[in-house]
């Protein structure tokens, strides 16, 4: 186990460990540092808006319309994207869209041809791959049923908002819904900005992937919610709590069954997203766990990162948690201030005088005598006794003066002296 390095007088503290994170005794400063997250945010939705403004999507043959054409090597050869291009340049279809399927197939997306046009395109085709003209599939697509699927899933996106602001703010209250919508759209806008920065090809699937991202980043979003719900029923029970110190205390608890749940999400996405692709060479697929798996993952940040510092930010202004924070600062002022108290060492007893009692001084010369010439210049060192011992009195006669009386204090020596004291104090 290794530790940090303290301050002096500091408790030092430990580094976490795996089993603090599987038995949910982590401390993780989300809250505090929020501010670090709040720049990552900002960062990646900048990087999304500019590239989305400068190039745009890049829309399928579905959203815009156009001719595509698909067909299979013979032989099983493999597939030249450049020889591809070579046999339909001298055709005018220099910007067409050619994509490989697997090993042996090819796509080539343009725009609208004419019938005269697709037949030539589809001969050029055929000649390369060694097949006949019939081998080769033609499909004509309008920009119409795009259009649709684009309005059809905006309606939705506009419900699917509508009906969890509702039924967040009847579970929890209307802050945490707004805090989860703001996470929703920080996922969306993510998500759209790797499209726009990688270039990949927006079809249907895609759109059906965007719908779906949606409902597990609200998932870990109501999980962690649920967990601020339970422990705000016993905020301020604890001197010195306040709502983003019990917030950052939920975080901490339910942190591994959010990662647990991100990461048995994305495992299943992941295969299909790389071995769909690049071993079986499913396209359909890729256009769905592209943006399923994005999607997937920010979603996991932000329900942590986003939502809930949100969450505690809105909620820091009501009046009474405003109050709860005000009071927990004034402790903490309080307990700075205060300066430790020196340790009492214990010392010899002195008796001290009250008033209107004399207190003779002491007689150095005195109780010396059965002492001269036994080094009276030697400095002898005498250890303080740990506590004061009193001697015993010697035993005299009766009526015989005490010897060594006027070097003592006669309160010390003189038991009514100290019954006459304490009658003067009271």
């Amino acid at each position: 186990m290794t530790t940090t390095a303290a301050p002096a007088g500091a408790t030092p503290t430990r580094r976490h460990r795996f089993a603090d994170l599987y038995h949910e005794r982590t401390h993780y400063e989300f809250i505090d540092r929020s501010w670090r997250w709040a720049i990552l945010s900002g960062a990646l939705i900048l990087i999304s808006v500019v590239a989305f403004l400068v190039s745009g999507l890049n829309l399928g043959i579905d959203f815009e319309g156009g001719t595509q054409w698909e067909f299979t090597m013979a032989n099983n050869a493999s597939v030249s994207v450049t020889k591809v291009r070579d046999a339909i340049d001298p055709l005018g279809l220099g910007d067409a869209t050619v994509l490989v399927v697997g090993n042996d197939s090819v796509r080539v997306q343009s725009k609208n041809l004419s019938t005269t046009q697709e037949a030539k395109v589809g001969a050029a085709l055929a000649k390369y791959a060694g097949i006949n003209n019939a081998q080769v599939s033609v499909t004509s697509v309008g920009p119409t049923w795009g259009d649709k699927v684009s309005s059809k899933a905006l309606t939705a996106l506009v419900v699917f908002f509508l009906v969890i602001a509702a039924y967040l703010t009847f579970r929890f209250e209307w802050r945490m819904a707004l805090a989860a919508i703001i996470a929703v759209v920080h996922d969306i806008i993510i998500t759209v900005g790797v499209y726009a920065v990688t270039q990949f090809e927006v079809t249907p699937a895609t759109v059906v992937a965007f719908l779906t991202i949606l409902g597990f980043s609200l998932y870990d979003t109501v999980v962690v919610f649920d967990k601020v719900k339970d422990n705000q029923a016993r905020l301020g029970t604890v001197r010195g709590d306040t709502y983003s110190l019990m917030v950052n205390r939920s975080l901490n608890q339910v942190l591994v069954r959010s990662l647990s749940t991100s990461i048995v999400a994305l495992l299943p996405v992941a295969s299909l997203l790389f071995v769909g692709t690049y071993v079986l060479g499913g396209l359909a697929l890729r256009d769905f766990a592209l943006a399923l798996f994005v999607g997937l993952l920010t979603g996991a940040y932000s329900s942590i990162f986003v939502a809930t510092p949100i969450l505690a930010w809105l909620k820091e202004r009501e009046p009474k948690y405003r109050a709860l924070r005000e009071r927990a600062a004034a402790d903490l002022a309080k307990a700075k201030a205060v300066a430790p108290v020196a340790p009492v060492v214990p010392g010899p007893a002195v008796d001290v005088p009250v008033d209107g009692e004399d207190v003779e001084p002491l007689d150095e010369d005195d109780g010396d005598e059965g002492d001269e010439g036994e080094g009276d210049d030697e400095d002898v060192p005498i250890a303080a006794p740990a506590a004061p011992v009193t001697p015993a009195a010697p035993v005299t006669p009766a009526g015989a003066p005490r010897a060594g009386t006027a070097g003592a204090s006669r309160g010390a020596a003189n038991p009514r002296g100290r019954q006459q004291r304490r009658r003067k104090r009271r």
